[in-house]
């Protein structure tokens, strides 16, 4: 065979075989991807960190599924195969299991399987006590009420979210995967008649390595020297941070900061985010959208009439779950003159709380009890306090008052009384302890608010269908919207002309709760805004951090073009004019323009520093793993292998000369 063809032969040979080793990947064989999970990851704050992460190279363990407490003993104690990764239905996701795994050193991680609906007792992974600390009473503003005494806002609050894990701990969704890891938990790790499994057994890898630790003002620290020192820094961590957004009945130039001489605005608001235990799973039903959808339906009730005396301005607030975040930026930003308005503009704010699971078509009126004492305040209080209990039985809607010595829920309202004392009141579903059995958790859905439809329609026919929620939110929204407007001092005549459409209320529950991407949701927005629209799913809203070419969270974003819909008036400009309106007279860009940012002082404990861990890979994979015994002798005979191999090799090239040494030919004959 001559030397081309040689060549040939060896290069086929070789990409013969690195296609086979392609095709048949030997981790393939080895690993089964889990796709459909979702990871609690870590986060930080001024004084400690909190949630969860695995080792540098993801932690291992073999399956065990708890089916009971008592399980426990096999996992902890008495189980022969340790570190265990522990396969929990969510029934058992609780604070005693949990607390018990967390002190154990036989724990490599835990895999809890979420099932559509959540436990008839609730679930809230939250505190009891929601933002405590960052609100207005403290020891120097109503000592008797701070710390939730007297009133626990959350009873049902287990604080899982609040605790740092030292191990990962992944979500699974009750589908074909969960089944899979089952099947291979009962074929292996399950002995015959109660005796010990044998080798092989299925085990479980997760990733969630978390690059941040200690507190926030570690890893800013850290961030900074990356930043300043390295050709190539490596950001550990994120604040946690979006935009809020706002819009008044009379555009306020934003041009011109600060106090406005002879101005007086009512505010209405609202908070857009919500948590819950795993990333970026938070539905916040009744947390969150309950309260902005009312807001929304108001506004859009209002635009139909004069506008009144006062301003109306409607504010969506960003992070609040997280020590108010959005409503503490807009009353730093209104005390130091940053903001369109300032604090003293502000006659009185109405805020629109969990409003969705009212009891008998009930809801209650909160206001504070300390600001109240004075005159002032209080005489603007019961003015807008009469204004909603008038309004609400045309609507059959009953509202009361609690107790006039019971604080404020965690509202965004504690953020300006901080400030300083404004009338205000906040409009809830419950009279103490809330309504919202899951509070802060990934059962707060459309399910457990009762957004169903009748079987067969099609998604755009469940747009169009009016659920009685719908209704129900409507009817609050024309309360809210005639309260506000005559707080404001609008015409009387004008009352009957502002109704919530239930037909918006039931189209923004469809696109917040069961799937943003609709025809409704598209007609708002442009070509280029509808790819934030994503999949046939909800959008989440936990509040996050930026992404790079999407720095804005698509709920923020939605909550502004719908707001901007309602509310605002067609203008008559080509495509160019709109996006540079500078040229057009009555016309600015820098109207309804403005965004928060986390501010340097990172061990505050007067304002947010909560910040999100980086993290390289996220990824969770079961596979068979071998006896030690047997994974020693596989090492052993490697080895001897590669001893073997080192010997051939040095053997064949020192004696090279005579195994490849070409003979001699014979030299042609001349005749």
């Amino acid at each position: 065979m001559g030397l081309e063809s040689a060549k040939l032969s060896i290069f086929l040979i070789v990409f013969w075989l690195s296609n086979g080793a392609r095709c048949n990947s030997v981790e393939q064989k080895i690993y089964v991807l889990l796709n459909n999970t979702i990871p609690c990851v870590r986060l930080l704050n001024a004084t400690h960190q909190i949630g969860c992460q695995s080792s540098i190279s993801g932690d291992t363990g073999v399956i065990h599924v708890l089916e009971a407490e008592s399980d426990l003993d096999w996992v902890l104690s008495s189980g022969p195969n340790p570190p265990y990764m522990v396969m929990m239905d969510a029934h058992l996701f609780n604070r005693t299991t949990m607390i018990r795994l967390k002190g154990s050193l036989r724990v490599a991680g835990v895999a809890v399987v979420i099932p559509k609906s959540g436990p008839s007792t609730g679930f809230s992974p939250h505190n009891t006590c929601p933002n405590e600390g960052s609100g207005v009473y403290s020891d120097s503003y109503g000592p008797d009420l701070a710390g939730c005494n007297g009133t626990v806002w959350n009873p049902l609050g287990n604080g899982l979210s609040y605790e740092d894990f030292n191990f990962p701990i992944f979500s699974l969704k009750e589908d074909n995967e969960t089944e899979v890891i089952r099947k291979c938990f009962r074929e292996h790790n399950v002995g015959l008649n109660g005796s010990t499994p044998q080798y092989p057994l299925c085990a479980m890898q997760l990733f969630s390595h978390m690059h941040a630790v200690t507190n926030t003002a570690t890893c800013m620290r850290r961030n900074d020297i990356q930043t300043s020192f390295s050709i190539s820094p490596e950001i550990v961590c994120d604040a946690l941070s979006d935009y809020n957004v706002w819009g008044s009945i009379v555009p306020l130039n934003n041009t011109e900061k600060g106090h406005k001489e002879n101005q007086s605005v009512v505010i209405a608001a609202a908070r857009l985010d919500g948590r819950s235990f795993f990333w970026d799973i938070a539905p916040a039903g009744e947390g969150s959208i309950t309260g902005f959808v009312t807001l929304l339906a108001a506004a859009q009730a209002l635009s139909a009439v004069t506008p009144p005396t006062r301003n109306i301005l409607y504010a969506f607030f960003q992070g609040e779950a997280f020590d108010y975040i959005g409503s503490s930026r807009m009353v730093y930003d209104m005390e130091k003159g940053k903001f369109v308005i300032d604090l003293e503009n502000i006659h009185s704010i109405l805020e629109i709380g969990q409003v969705g699971l009212r009891t008998d078509s009930k809801l209650w009126l909160h206001s504070d009890p300390i600001s109240r004492k004075n005159s002032t305040v209080n005489s603007e209080v019961l003015k807008l306090v009469n204004y909603l209990k008038s309004e609400a039985p045309k609507l059959n809607i009953s509202l009361d008052e609690p107790g006039v010595t019971q604080a404020l829920p965690p509202s965004s309202f504690q953020r300006f009384l901080r400030a300083r004392p404004i009338p205000g009141v906040v409009l809830t579903d419950h009279q103490s302890a809330f309504s919202n059995r899951y509070y802060e958790s990934l059962y707060d859905n459309a399910e457990y608010l009762n957004v169903t439809y009748p079987p067969n329609l099609s998604p755009e026919e469940q747009l169009e269908y009016v659920t009685d929620t719908a209704k129900a939110l409507a009817e609050l929204a024309t309360v809210v919207a005639r309260s506000l407007y005559r707080q404001a001092e609008g015409e009387e005549s004008q009352l009957a002309k502002i109704i919530a459409d239930p037909k918006i209320v039931t189209q923004m529950l469809y696109g917040f709760l069961i799937q943003t991407n609709n025809s409704w949701f598209q007609a708002l927005m442009s070509p280029e805004g509808q790819k934030i629209l994503g999949a046939t799913t909800p959008p989440q809203y936990y509040v996050g951090v930026p992404v790079s070419g999407n720095p804005v969270n698509t709920p923020t974003r939605l909550v502004q073009y719908i707001l901007a819909n309602l509310t605002g008036t067609p203008a008559n400009l080509t495509q160019t004019e709109c996006q540079n309106p500078e040229g057009v007279e009555g016309e600015s860009k820098e109207l309804y323009s403005y965004f928060w940012v986390q501010g340097p002082d990172y061990s505050s404990h007067d304002y947010s520093t909560w910040t999100e861990s980086r993290w390289k890979k996220i990824s969770a994979r079961i596979f068979l793993v071998a006896s030690r015994e047997l994974e020693m002798l596989t090492l052993g005979v490697g080895v001897a292998v590669l001893l073997v191999s080192l010997l051939l090799t040095y053997f064949i090239s020192s004696k090279a000369d005579l195994l490849f040494s070409a003979s001699r030919e014979p030299a042609s004959a001349a005749y």
